[in-house]
């Protein structure tokens, strides 16, 4: 399976905006998740076997770090006319099937992807309270290959450094997954953008 790892954007930059459906039709906005001490964005899909590799640990993660208030969104930009296993119809199974509790949007112009500079399935992207990026890195070193059990245990430290006010690790190593599958010349490279 190809492996695609995160781009590292630089910490420090801002949140992008975003106005994305979930796949009941709401539509959710970062500021929606203003409340949150920090604000977790996650690129995920619904095919995807690292996804699928991390699902339930991403799922309990999700419920416990919510409970110590951070805000938590997941997206997904994969084009599901070429993968319809992520379409919003399937999102809405794969929110039932993973038990997840956080919003789980469909990113259909690839647009909020592009802002966010997301590389791969899944990507995760963490903001402190000023919504500048403190963390970009892998949830732990599970993969579907390995035996390595999922933890989560990169993430839950960088988390817990954020919600407590501290910087995020200065170790942070990439995360890797399936490309997001791109509409035909939406890919960064495709617009000049480069990642």
């Amino acid at each position: 399976m190809a492996r695609t790892p995160s781009t590292m954007v630089p910490l420090g930059t801002p949140a992008p905006d975003f106005a994305l459906p979930d796949p009941s039709g709401r539509v959710w906005r970062r500021d929606d998740f203003a409340a949150g001490p920090a604000l977790l964005v996650m690129f995920i899909c619904n095919h995807c076997p690292f996804v699928i590799h991390i699902r339930a640990g991403l799922a309990q993660f999700a419920r416990q770090y919510q409970a110590k208030g951070l805000a938590i969104v997941a997206i997904n930009a994969n084009d599901w006319t070429q993968y319809p296993d992520d379409s919003p119809a399937k999102m809405a199974d794969e929110i039932v099937r993973a038990d997840y509790v956080f919003p789980y949007l469909a990113d259909e112009s690839q647009s909020v992807a592009r802002a966010y500079n997301a590389a791969c399935t899944p990507d995760f992207f963490l903001y402190d309270r000023d919504r500048r990026l403190a963390y970009r890195g892998q949830f732990d070193a599970a993969r579907p290959s390995l035996d390595t059990p999922v933890t989560g245990s990169d993430l839950r430290a960088a988390c817990d450094a954020v919600l407590a006010g501290r910087p995020g690790p200065e170790r942070q190593l990439p995360s890797l997954g399936c490309n997001v599958k791109w509409k035909p010349g939406n890919a960064p490279g495709e617009l000049g953008l480069g990642i």
